[in-house]
């Protein structure tokens, strides 16, 4: 069960460089509005964190991905069609700039998956990824207290960086998409089991993953790893999601290889 969300973090307030500029201060404010959970329920406010992401910065679209309790993301929200196949590519291939942002615990820029450093660093997401419609990925940690909650996740159809004046602006908005989630956690915190019931209503979208593992440990006798990576081999040799897959091995229409 994750017991990192909080409400301790400080508003992270207008980044400096937008300071200058009455519209940009402007675009900033409408930003900090969307972020208010008042009134706001666990479904309704993921998606509008989303659309002010996605309206506050120069890219096509944007996804919020939170540590599941396996270690392994789980999508809160995603704009797009696009943004939402995107965060199930990495979760199928176990790779991709919001696996290695978590990693790192910082900033992870892909301007170019089409070729070059970014391509080769994560092949298989490369390609997948721009099958898909994203030639640029941008991930920024969601972290509070040293650690990191989960991954703010843009994209842009073609390839291009990141200008210089966005990135403190993207991790402002990160640290605001932190502490808008933070306090939502905080405000439906009930009984001994604070607070889960959001995060729990989230991972649920890949409840069929985990069975579809355990069911495989037991008819394969191998541990929970091993059985992810069968898993998430059985899906990238049928060109389907790992979440499809283990839906199908769930309801038994996928034999897992058994005839073959």
């Amino acid at each position: 069960m994750r017991t990192g969300w909080g409400s301790s973090a400080e508003d992270p307030g207008e980044p400096e460089s937008w300071k200058q500029s009455a519209s940009d201060s402007a675009q900033w404010r409408d930003f900090m509005a969307e972020m208010t959970t008042q009134g706001a329920t666990a479904a309704e406010l993921p998606p509008r964190l989303c659309s002010a992401c996605v309206r506050l910065l120069p890219v096509a679209g944007a996804s919020i991905s939170i540590v599941g309790s396996e270690g392994s993301p789980v999508t809160l929200c995603a704009s797009d069609g696009v943004a939402a196949r995107l965060a199930e590519i990495q979760y199928t291939l176990g790779e991709g700039p919001c696996r290695y942002a978590t990693q790192v615990k910082a900033p992870v820029l892909a301007g170019d998956l089409t070729d070059g450093p970014d391509s080769r660093r994560w092949p298989l997401f490369a390609r997948e990824a721009v099958a898909a419609g994203a030639s640029a990925v941008f991930s920024f940690p969601l972290s509070q207290g040293g650690s990191v909650l989960g991954t703010m996740d843009l994209y842009d159809p073609v390839p291009r960086r990141l200008a210089d004046r966005y990135i403190p602006v993207a991790l402002r908005a990160a640290e605001a998409v932190t502490l808008a989630l933070g306090t939502l956690h905080h405000e439906q915190s009930t009984g001994s089991e604070a607070g889960v019931a959001w995060f729990l209503q989230a991972e649920a979208n890949h409840e069929e993953v985990y069975r579809a593992a355990g069911m495989l440990m037991v008819r394969l006798g191998v541990g929970a790893d091993e059985a992810m990576a069968r898993l998430r081999a059985r899906a990238f040799s049928l060109d389907r999601t790992v979440t499809e897959v283990a839906k199908d091995i769930v309801n038994r229409t996928d034999d897992f290889g058994a005839s073959d």
